[in-house]
């Protein structure tokens, strides 16, 4: 029984961290989806352990600990292998640079030019002329850089 339990748990884990993979990287600027998922399966765990039909202490702590242990193994992983960290977390997706909007990386990204001029007024930049590069970081936060007046650009 606790053997399926912990089946059941490193299971579920893996299939939310690969399904916030496949959805996106929009979640939210605080927490990386990794957090989310650590943070939401672990209080659906809990509350399974308590509640569910197999309503023991033990349940829950085996789903706990096996749920903190694909976490840690997870991080090191990417830590470990660039590739992991590529696969697991993407990589930074440039949204427009020198005044073109890179259309197909937007939708793919499902990210509209009101998101990046929400995070350019974040930061002072009231027009669209005066934003540089927007950049869709992994964590889903857009970073948005102003433009070099001509007398600033290197040649």
């Amino acid at each position: 029984m606790a053997l399926f339990t912990i089946l059941r748990a490193a299971f579920g884990y893996l299939f939310l961290v690969f399904l916030v993979r496949i959805v996106g990287r929009r979640p939210g600027r605080q927490l990386t989806p990794f957090e989310y998922v650590l943070v939401f399966y672990m209080g659906g765990l809990t509350l399974t352990g308590m509640v569910g039909m197999d309503a023991s202490i033990t349940n829950a702590f085996c789903q706990i600990f096996t749920i903190a242990f694909c976490h840690s193994s997870l991080s090191w992983l990417r830590h470990r292998s660039r590739r992991v960290a590529l696969l697991l977390d993407g990589s930074p997706l440039i949204l427009l640079k020198g005044g073109e909007w890179r259309v197909q990386t937007m939708c793919s990204a499902r990210i509209k030019d009101d998101d990046v001029m929400d995070a350019a007024r974040e930061q002072g930049i009231r027009d669209l002329t005066e934003i540089g590069t927007a950049v869709l970081e992994t964590v889903g936060s857009i970073t948005v850089t102003r433009r070099r007046e001509p007398s600033q650009q290197q040649d």
